[in-house]
């Protein structure tokens, strides 16, 4: 099924409501970012590259209360390493960032497209990072999207339950180490409720998996299914807290990655110290075992994210991370200045030259040692 057919679809049931437009808005707005970066320990020690993202937003509200609006933004971007300047590699490419359409009243929303699907309560280190690659290191908070149907239903308690359903995203998503079958749709949903003074979720999400580009001929399956249960709850009390969990179980056995079990246990706090310093704090642990639960060889990392306003326009904010199975220390420091539509970033981090660090993002192997980056961004 062409992707399109879910925007065209939802464009077609709205206007074919037979209400009057009462008014629209179109805006056109856009994000210009270029960044040098020095590594000794790459292969290519010095990275220079640009992106553009230009995004266009259309809003119809046919009656008070309800609205209709579409976006669509795209990705450009190219970036080329150097060892020498005659010996370098280069990349870039042009592909589309959000694409959906959304129809909205005070209590549901249903939206389709390319969009950005994300929850929990968990602030950095992530089990619930089901379909989407966040980095917390990335000022620009970029990641892709997926392709999909989802629905949000609010009740005036404040519990709210969602529902989707998911097709043509077969690269691996968020935590997934194998492909999806792009022939079958995923399907999941998520119930979400206050509780005391927080609130509590439950979510599941049901795909096929396809092992068959994987090396190991054993474990080559066209499909597989895979049923994934999340639970979060993040309270306020003295110090906010959070749990966060993910179990992933396979339905055909794929020796040690049939089963995935991730738990997150997270505090944060803001300390009246000067302009305020908001300190977080999470303990991950993640494991991948044939029997469920097991945990025969869990990795275990500690964080701690600390950030404080220097001023009305400058913040300086640091990560560290405690990879216990290694015994390594991943550090990562960020000194952000605003300048009206303007951003300078400079960052510079202290890395173990092998890099293991949990997360997903295909820049991770830049990261690896110690380096330095600048960053201008621009927002029009």
């Amino acid at each position: 099924m062409n992707r399109l057919k879910y925007i065209l679809l939802l464009t077609i049931l709205i206007f074919n409501s037979g209400e009057n437009i009462a008014q629209d808005f179109l805006n056109f707005k856009g994000q210009l970012s270029a960044y040098s970066h020095f590594n000794p320990n790459n292969d290519f020690p010095w990275w220079n590259g640009g992106r553009y993202i230009p995004e266009a937003h259309f809003e119809i509200s046919p009656k008070e209360g309800r609205l209709f609006d579409i976006e669509a933004s795209a990705n450009l971007y190219g970036n080329i390493g150097m060892e020498s300047f005659s010996h370098t590699v280069s990349n870039g490419k042009i592909k589309p960032y959000r694409m959906w359409a959304r129809y909205s009243t005070n209590q549901f929303e249903l939206r389709a497209g390319l969009q950005k699907i994300n929850f929990g309560s968990a602030s950095i280190l992530r089990p619930l990072m089901w379909f989407d690659q966040l980095d917390p290191r990335d000022p620009l908070k970029l990641t892709d999207g997926v392709w999909g149907l989802l629905g949000r239903y609010y009740f005036l308690n404040n519990a709210n339950i969602w529902l989707w359903i998911l097709h043509g995203n077969n690269n691996p998503k968020g935590w997934e180490m194998i492909k999806t079958n792009r022939s079958v749709p995923e399907v999941g949903g998520r119930i979400q409720f206050p509780a005391s003074t927080g609130e509590v979720a439950i979510s599941y999400h049901y795909r096929t998996a396809d092992s068959r580009t994987l090396s190991d001929a054993e474990i080559q399956f066209a499909k597989i299914p895979e049923h994934r249960v999340g639970f979060d709850a993040k309270f306020d009390w003295v110090v906010g807290c959070w749990v966060e969990a993910s179990w992933t179980n396979m339905g055909k056995s794929m020796e040690m990655f049939t089963n995935q079990e991730i738990m997150n246990l997270g505090v944060d706090y803001t300390f009246g110290l000067g302009n305020g310093l908001t300190v977080i704090y999470e303990q991950l642990l993640a494991a991948y075992d044939e029997k469920a639960f097991h945990l025969s060889r869990p990795a275990t990392f500690s964080l701690i994210n600390a950030s404080y306003p220097l001023g009305l326009f400058d913040n300086l904010s640091f990560i560290i991370y405690f990879d216990w199975r290694n015994k390594a220390a991943y550090n990562f420091i960020n000194w952000q200045k605003q300048f009206n539509m303007l951003t300078l970033y400079v960052m510079g981090y202290v890395n173990p030259k092998n890099y293991n660090i949990p997360l997903q993002q295909a820049a991770g192997n830049l990261f690896a040692g110690t380096g330095i980056q600048l960053m201008l961004v621009f927002n029009h």
